[in-house]
């Protein structure tokens, strides 16, 4: 890709909710409830995230509460028992945490999710301190990009550097994010990898081509 991506810290939440590892079980889910959020980070120091505690770390206390029988608490992995019992953030968070630097880009963010089955990252800066937290609904604010915006991206970083008159004649539309390249073409042997550059244009959804090939008429 041509253009510069845009990186965590352009989408991220700065204002952030985070606890100490002595925060108590109340208040871990008192700051839940009034943030609307379902994890939050742990950090020490001047903000060093050591680890995660969310709504699935808070469970078990409510799961187990009832004094299940011996058989039950067997089938449950030793750490869910031992989060039934615990009172503070630092025995009840997910640690280390999973975090993404804010230089990151999107993508990398996203990959990260994904692997890592959560819904929400800590966003730390050049020193490993807490700078901010990117959700899955952040990652997605690139879908929003004007339509008329992500088309000049592709004329000027894709187009012009690919497909140059008189040779070629390529128009570019954009629709909902779909962008469609039509025109004539000296050499359709580019089309596989402009689909490779717009794709990685921020905001769009797909890539769509009606060319042919032969010397283009001015």
């Amino acid at each position: 890709m041509y253009g510069t991506p845009h990186i965590v810290s352009d989408v991220m939440t700065q204002t952030v909710a985070a606890v100490g590892r002595r925060a108590p079980f109340k208040e871990i889910v008192r700051l839940m409830q009034d943030w609307r959020v379902s994890a939050l980070p742990v950090i020490e120091g001047e903000g060093r995230v050591v680890g995660v505690v969310s709504e699935a770390d808070l469970l078990p206390k409510e799961e187990l509460r009832d004094d299940p029988d011996a058989r039950y608490l067997q089938l449950r992995q030793p750490v869910d028992v031992a989060k039934a019992d615990a009172l503070t953030a630092g025995d009840l968070m997910s640690s280390p945490a999973v975090t993404v630097g804010a230089g990151a880009t999107l993508a990398e963010a996203a990959r990260i999710m994904a692997h890592e089955g959560v819904k929400r990252l800590p966003v730390v800066d050049d020193m490993d301190l807490l700078a901010g937290v990117v959700s899955r609904a952040d990652l997605l604010k690139v879908f929003l990009r004007d339509d008329e915006d992500i088309a000049g991206e592709v004329r000027r970083e894709v187009v012009a550097h690919l497909f140059r008159p008189p040779s070629s004649a390529v128009h570019v539309e954009v629709l909902d994010g779909v962008v469609t390249l039509t025109g004539r073409l000296a050499d359709t042997a580019l089309v596989p990898v402009a689909a490779r550059l717009i794709r990685a244009v921020e905001g769009v959804v797909d890539v769509e081509f009606d060319l042919a090939q032969g010397t283009a008429v001015r």
